[in-house]
């Protein structure tokens, strides 16, 4: 197996172009593990992390161009007043010594319907930035970016530079169930954004379906039935009933982690304390 180190943005494009039997490595928490239980044996890696582009993020206009080398644990640090919801989902992931190697880039990446970071980037509505050598940049908003269990929008010759995601104007919650209380990959996993400015909701489902995906007619239902205007007490019963659709919008399976039934069960009560807890923060901040 050839082991490809690029220094520069242009260097891993022109390589991936090159070799586009290469699989990219970041932080090595996914690709480590297939490689290592040989599920995956690749003509070659091509290590990213001496690319120092991918591990910068920058402000502008109101939206954070997050690189897709920037690991878990500067977005906690960095940015958990720009994006919470993204920085509560990033404090779940493993280990501490996970947080440090491991990627937002890398789990867009691997596609798992399990990523952590996959619900709250839903929620925001964010957009992932590719590009390649031949046709330069394009961005894929993130919910037509996973295309099945563990596929990607990806062309052959492309790689992932960032993701773009807009700063918080509301409240954002990310809550997950699991099988111990911590280092666990999600038996199912929901993020919640609330968006005042336009008076409408955002939600990402995680491990629940082939891909991570939304539901958008739970969006609609709460926000439509909000009071965004006088930030009201939520009336008896939505919190249930938008727990209700975001559980239908699922499409779970049962393995070993959970049962599909289970995991529909616990999407209803995440999304329920999700809504609870969001809309009791903007109530607050009124």
């Amino acid at each position: 197996m050839d082991f490809l180190q690029p220094s520069s943005w242009d260097e891993a494009l022109a390589l991936r172009a090159e070799r586009p039997d290469a699989l990219p490595i970041s932080g090595g928490t996914d690709v480590m593990v297939e490689l290592n239980f040989d599920r995956r044996r690749p003509g070659a890696l091509l290590d990213l992390t001496r690319v120092g582009e991918l591990r910068e993020w920058s402000l502008d206009g109101g939206t954070v161009r997050l690189g897709a080398g920037v690991p878990y644990a500067r977005v906690i640090t960095e940015l958990g007043a720009q994006l919470p919801g993204l920085a509560m989902a990033s404090r779940t992931v493993g280990s501490p010594q996970i947080r440090v190697r491991g990627t937002v880039g890398g789990n867009l990446g691997s596609a798992s319907p399990a990523g952590d970071a996959h619900p709250p980037l839903l929620a925001a509505g964010a957009e992932v930035e590719v590009a390649s050598a031949a046709r330069g940049p394009r961005r894929v908003p993130v919910a037509e970016f996973f295309t099945g269990v563990k596929r990607n929008a990806l062309e052959p010759d492309e790689l992932i530079a960032a993701v773009l995601v807009r700063t918080a104007r509301g409240p954002q919650q990310f809550c997950k169930v699991g099988t111990r209380n911590a280092m666990v990959i999600s038996v199912s996993a929901f993020a919640l954004a609330l968006h005042p400015d336009r008076q409408a909701v955002g939600t990402g489902i995680g491990s629940a379906a082939p891909t991570p995906r939304r539901a958008p007619e739970a969006e609609e239902f709460l926000a439509g039935a909000l009071d965004w205007a006088a930030r009201s007490p939520l009336p008896d019963g939505l919190a249930r009933a938008f727990g209700e659709r975001v559980a239908a919008a699922a499409s779970p399976i049962d393995d070993v982690r959970g049962t599909a039934a289970y995991r529909r069960h616990s999407l209803a009560v995440l999304a329920r304390r999700a809504v609870t807890w969001a809309w009791d923060d903007l109530r607050r901040a009124a």
